[in-house]
């Protein structure tokens, strides 16, 4: 049997960062909380500030063990992938300072192990995460999609396949 790990999913994003906690390693994963970090009312530095402040009393409040966290993709827009990385760059900043492991999945590997369809859509995530979780509400994008990035790291440590090991470029 897996080792129980709480793990802290994280949708990051510039204006709202979603996340989701999840009790992994039981028969069945259980659903802890998840919500939005909003910081469209911030500008500038003060949005990652807010970010930074946000992610650190999530990490103290449900003390996870490891954080799941969606890659980048490339947008069209570079004024928006730099916001989003530096967005990220505090996240990832916090866990570091904090000695919580960071997993890393793409938004397709996410999808195809939580849906079966890499470039499925946000209602098909929220309807299997709602289901996954026996959650008696469909959650909101943002935090469908961090629940999703922590069921994608339950479902990689169950199958027995180790992320890191995936990040390296290790096929299984």
């Amino acid at each position: 049997m897996k080792r129980t790990q709480r793990v802290l999913g994280i949708d990051p994003g510039s204006r709202k960062t979603g996340f989701g906690v999840i009790e992994s390693g039981r028969y069945h994963p259980h659903y802890i909380a998840s919500g939005v970090v909003r910081v469209e009312k911030y500008s500038g530095a003060e949005r990652l500030k807010h970010i930074f402040e946000s992610v650190q009393l999530l990490i103290e409040q449900y003390q996870p063990t490891v954080m799941a966290i969606e890659k980048v993709f490339v947008y069209k827009n570079p004024s928006s992938a730099i916001k989003l990385g530096q967005a990220r760059g505090v996240i990832l900043c916090v866990a570091a300072l904090r000695s919580i492991p960071i997993v890393e999945y793409t938004p397709t590997q996410i999808k195809n192990t939580i849906v079966g369809h890499g470039h499925a859509g946000k209602e098909p995530v929220q309807f299997m995460i709602k289901q996954l979780l026996k959650l008696t509400q469909v959650p909101q994008e943002d935090a469908a999609d961090a629940l999703a990035c922590a069921l994608c790291h339950d479902r990689y440590l169950s199958l027995g396949i180790d992320p890191q090991a995936l990040a390296k470029g290790t096929h299984f």
